[in-house]
């Protein structure tokens, strides 16, 4: 009997109530096709209701694929948990998901990303669920949301503190998928998968193991299909005794607004000279001091906004290759893609399955991570997370927590204030215009990272800001370097409201950081 069968046939089988685990980061391996039938099938026949639905990372986005919007209608969807969730811009319509969760329509959760690929691999193995010290005193932490992201889930706990071998511990039990929805270029009429035409593997091979294991059904989204015994056994992803049934949707993306690039896939090597550089504004300024925190032969993880530019930095140094970067998705050196392909990266030396590279995260494995901050607060925490007037412009944690559990070194990016007018020339950034509030608050809205834990655990921790060099200290947010052009006590202490010291050994930030030309960085 084919496996290869319709998209409508395919989510036929999904029964009422199921727990249904995909993979996808965004566009990068979404299969929108699969969910589109399950949407158009509820549309049809009312049928399968009641899901809860499984997303280490979102499936989706805000620019042409609909990904989870396509089941997120009152009567199918039930329960959602995700490590992350469509994001976009204020101007943009909130998808409809988003609409459900701040409508408390749907119960929907937040879990770190690789906490919810450890989820399959425990469930798979069938061991008692995850035990781990990632979100210990975040909003992870029972002691803050437990995951929660509205009432209806805080009614239902997923999460809660176990004491262990005279530890504390968070302990999730185990939800077993009852189906996996994944993607892949190419199946074989056995069910092999390749991935020669994606960004990434993702999480695919250990969602289909854990449905396999108890007895689930696999769908698999493919771009092509070919005959038995025509694929190169090294190339198989997931082996096709894990698959059930095959859904060709030869028009799939490989990633948001790219049909098809042989570079992510890493089938071709971009001459380093095609990447952009990073336009001179003040983002830059701030890239170019997080890059001064690099040695070189360093691996380093990095994350979305101002971050994702610390390697144009490198690039316009003459250094692209002087690290080696390492991003959730799986891609391993390189150049980590801005914009809309972020999450790819084009001249990588390997793309590693998203849970293999979850475990080095969370064990700290690479020298240190560049990441984005919303706002600050007294004590160094950081909200990446949530933003309680307009939930969708942030994706919720992702692997952000996942990252800084422990990480020996964290550099946040971000602007000091939000809608300063700011005034850059060589010789140094001054302030034309207050804010319109500042990013350093007394407490965050949401704990993405909490600071206190850090350094308890002697974790280095940097913020730096256009302004400013912040230190995480036993006495707060210390700034340690002083942006040319900045006065201290009023762009800094007042601008904070007081929750910034200027440290008395303060140092300017190299006049270097502001040239239009190459800043002569050496690592």
């Amino acid at each position: 009997m084919s496996k290869i069968v319709s998209g409508a046939e395919a989510v036929s089988r999904i029964k009422d109530g199921a727990v249904v685990t995909v993979s996808s980061s965004s566009a990068l391996g979404c299969p929108d096709a699969v969910l589109q039938a399950i949407g158009a099938r509820f549309e049809a026949e009312g049928h399968p209701r009641n899901l809860t639905t499984i997303h280490p990372i979102a499936a989706g986005d805000m620019y042409g694929v609909k990904g989870v919007d396509h089941i997120a209608r009152d009567g199918l969807l039930n329960t959602i948990i995700g490590g992350s969730y469509p994001s976009g811009p204020s101007n943009l319509p909130m998808p409809a998901i988003w609409q459900m969760v701040v409508e408390n329509r749907v119960a929907a959760y937040n879990v770190p990303s690789g906490i919810l690929f450890d989820m399959h691999r425990d469930v798979a193995a069938r061991k008692p669920g995850v035990l781990t010290k990632v979100g210990l005193e975040t909003f992870v932490d029972p002691i803050r949301e437990g995951c929660a992201m509205n009432d209806l889930a805080a009614d239902r706990p997923i999460v809660h503190r176990q004491e262990f071998g005279g530890e504390t511990w968070l302990h999730f039990p185990n939800i077993v998928p009852d189906v996996a929805i994944i993607r892949a270029t190419t199946a074989d009429e056995s069910g092999n998968l390749t991935y020669e035409h994606e960004g990434a593997t993702l999480g695919g091979l250990d969602q289909a193991i854990a449905v396999r294991n108890h007895g689930g059904l696999v769908i698999a989204q493919v771009k092509r299909v070919t005959a038995t015994g025509s694929l190169r056994p090294h190339d198989v992803h997931v082996p096709g005794h894990l698959v059930d049934l095959i859904v060709v949707a030869p028009d799939q993306k490989q990633t948001t607004e790219t049909a098809y690039d042989p570079a992510i896939s890493g089938e071709v090597m971009r001459p380093w000279e095609s990447f952009a550089l990073a336009e001179h504004n003040v983002e830059k300024i701030i890239a170019r001091r997080a890059a001064m925190e690099l040695q070189a032969g360093q691996t380093a993880n990095l994350g979305f906004g101002i971050s994702a530019i610390v390697p144009r930095i490198l690039l316009e140094e003459g250094q692209a290759q002087a690290v080696t970067w390492a991003i959730e998705q799986g891609a391993v050196g390189g150049m980590p893609l801005t914009g809309f392909a972020f999450g790819c990266a084009s001249n990588a030396d390997a793309f590693v399955p998203s849970p293999n590279q979850f475990t080095y995260f969370q064990g700290g494995g690479f020298d240190v991570s560049f990441l984005s901050f919303l706002e600050v607060d007294i004590e160094g925490n950081v909200n990446v997370s949530k933003l309680g007037k307009k939930p969708y412009l942030t994706a919720g944690c992702g692997g952000f927590v996942d990252i800084t559990a422990h990480a020996k070194k964290i550099v946040f990016s971000g602007y000091f204030e939000a809608g300063a007018g700011l005034s850059l020339t060589e010789e140094g950034l001054s302030v034309s215009q207050p804010g319109k509030f500042t990013k350093m608050v007394e407490a965050v809205e949401h704990v993405t990272f909490a600071g206190q834990r850090a350094l308890r655990q002697g974790q280095e921790v940097l913020y730096v800001t256009e302004r400013c060099v912040m230190r995480l200290t036993e006495v707060g947010l210390l700034a340690t370097e002083i942006m040319p052009g900045i006065h201290p006590e009023r762009d800094i202490v007042a601008a904070s409201e007081g929750r910034v010291t200027v440290s008395v050994d303060a140092t300017a930030m190299p006049l270097s950081l502001l040239s239009e030309q190459p800043m002569g960085l050496t690592l």
